[in-house]
């Protein structure tokens, strides 16, 4: 970056009336904030959006008066070379109270106007603090949870929640208790005291969603209050005997809601090959999914960044920072053209500010070498000359030991089930010959010479398409179909020389069935195709004609109500700043 820029940004999505100076010769980031905080409940947009029409032009006076201190150009130039705001996804009356106060300011100073999605911005702080090249991003934030990779000239998103964000999943919840806002650090706190109960975990491919475990979390309190109610008790001091202690609730909620979200990033670095992760969002302040996400990496060998408190929140320094590398890209808006999008999507963006495209890393076999692979569950050790492969899904340290156990044996125990049920509805898997749950361990046929990420066609893609619809017509789902539990053929001669037939060369196979699970709504069989259609997004050079590919496939086999619904699911992404409430 240019040795001398200047970005005054403004941020204003949703809680934080935020204002920053940028100085790029220094490195230096001056914010100022004033936090929109409820009376009671979660957010009410009247509320924030009059905070934010009184609080905007109080930060940025300060944060002008600070870039004008600090300037050493000539008197009566702008202290700024251009103003930054937050252009979206965020409240729209929030939205259009920050855009009005940047056009003002622009035009002002006679500046130009750089228009930021915010949620790329927390991923580019990252980027930026880490010094990493081309990490994996979490953002985990109070209406927003989704993962993000670069590739193609964007930001995609590999995985997201299906349902509400993680931060107003917890909100929920803590309002449900009687507890004021903010609810995450109370839930923190709380959970200090508390000891593992069972909660739902629930991880599609990429995808999760909360609903499930913010619904069981709020019974067992109710369960509790209620027992406590009829023993005379109050539930402040119910005893165990009285139902679940809220300590152990919000112990189990943090380790069952962190523990999905560093799965999935597990799962995302090892899709794209990446050994980086930067995280982003308010959520990403909680010590214990700090802690999680750094024991994974660790475990894996990748490197973890998250940036310091003040870039995590919602602020406008992450603002400035991504403003200043965009408008050295020249990307720039007309006054005329910077409207705000309350649903501004971080894949939207064409990220001009980044020329280098991140190399996957090799799949399976692709070397012929390798005689282990890690993927994001398991260690595999090959032995392609006998034709057997090793799955061992290891320890994740990150994870309560308790619930640790009992996924690896109930994924080891579903794949084992799954695998032979779908060879069976004759979708092409690999031969069972061993299974242990105890020790979550299986012994496959060695199949294929590398993952469909390393080898895609269209033909194979809609193979795919047709092999998921067959699963689905006999009523369950895979529950992680990427492109790398996909195996392919090879053009190449095997171990022994012998050349390979047509067949063998375009046959696709099936794998890791762990996540699978037994179903009748269409709801989760489009979810299925959803998930994959994710990894060729991530994975591919030229996904449009390989997603079209996939519906073709599936339509051949499959039932036109699942691409309908398929649809609508496409529709959820998550990156509007609801509001909060229920």
């Amino acid at each position: 970056m240019n040795s001398d820029i200047r970005i005054l940004g403004i941020e204003g999505t949703a809680w934080a009336a935020s204002a920053a100076v940028y100085d790029s010769a220094t490195d230096d980031v001056f914010i100022e904030s004033d936090a929109y905080q409820p009376d009671s409940g979660g957010i009410h947009p009247r509320e924030a959006a009059e905070h934010m029409h009184d609080a905007i032009p109080r930060v940025v006076e300060t944060t002008l008066e600070h870039a004008r201190e600090t300037y050493d150009g000539p008197a009566g130039e702008a202290p700024v070379d251009a103003v930054a705001f937050s252009r979206g996804p965020g409240l729209g009356p929030c939205l259009r109270i920050v855009g009005t106060a940047a056009r003002a300011l622009s035009q002002a100073l006679e500046v130009p106007l750089v228009g930021v999605n915010h949620m790329v911005a927390h991923l580019e702080i990252g980027r930026h603090s880490s010094g990493f090249d081309s990490p994996v991003c979490l953002n985990a934030s109070g209406a927003n949870a989704h993962l993000l990779a670069y590739r193609n000239g964007r930001y995609r998103v590999l995985g997201e929640t299906m349902d509400t964000g993680v931060g107003n999943a917890i909100d929920k919840f803590t309002r449900h208790v009687g507890w004021s806002h903010p609810g995450g650090p109370k839930v923190e706190a709380a959970a200090e005291d508390g000891e593992y109960v069972d909660l739902p975990y629930v991880v599609k491919g990429m995808d999760f969603s909360f609903s499930g475990i913010m619904s069981a979390a709020k019974q067992a309190y109710d369960d509790g209050v209620s027992a406590s109610e009829a023993s005379g008790g109050s539930s402040d001091e119910r005893s165990e005997s009285d139902g679940v202690p809220v300590e152990d609730i919000c112990f189990a909620l943090q380790e069952n809601i962190f523990g999905m979200l560093t799965e999935v990033a597990e799962r995302a670095l090892s899709l794209t090959g990446s050994d980086e992760l930067v995280l982003g969002g308010g959520v990403g302040q909680n010590e214990r999914l700090r802690e999680m996400l750094a024991e994974m990496c660790a475990q894996r060998g990748a490197e973890f960044h998250a940036p310091k408190p003040r870039f995590l929140r919602d602020n406008a320094g992450m603002i400035a920072v991504l403003g200043a590398k965009m408008y050295e890209a020249g990307d720039t808006l007309a006054i005329e053209e910077s409207r705000v999008d309350p649903n501004y999507r971080p894949d939207q963006v064409p990220v001009t500010w980044r020329s280098d495209e991140p190399e996957l890393a090799a799949g399976r076999g692709t070397d012929g070498g390798d005689t282990q692979v890690r993927g994001a569950e398991a260690l595999v050790d090959l032995e392609p000359e006998t034709g057997r492969v090793t799955k061992h899904r290891e320890a994740k340290s990150y994870r309560h030991p308790e619930l640790d156990e009992r996924l690896r044996r109930e994924r080891t125990t579903l794949e084992a089930r799954l695998t032979s049920l779908a060879r069976r509805e004759g979708v092409p898997t690999p031969v069972l010959s061993d299974v242990d749950p105890q020790e979550a361990r299986l012994e496959l046929e060695y199949v294929g010479e590398c993952d469909l990420r390393d080898g895609l066609t269209a033909e194979r893609v809609r193979d795919v398409g047709r092999h998921l619809a067959r699963l689905h017509r006999a009523g369950f789902v895979h529950g992680d179909p990427t492109t790398r539990n996909v195996r392919v053929g090879s053009a190449e001669p095997d171990a022994s020389g012998t050349e390979r037939t047509a067949e063998d060369r375009e046959r696709t196979v099936l794998i890791d069935f762990g996540l699978g699970y037994h179903t009748d709504h269409v709801e989760d069989y489009a979810m299925d195709i959803h998930v994959f259609d994710q990894s060729l997004v991530g994975t591919a050079d030229d996904p449009a004609p390989l997603r079209e590919a996939l519906r073709e496939g599936y339509r051949e086999v499959g039932e036109e109500r699942v691409l309908e619904r398929l649809r609508d699911v496409e529709g959820r992404g998550r990156y509007v700043s609801d509001d909060g409430r229920e």
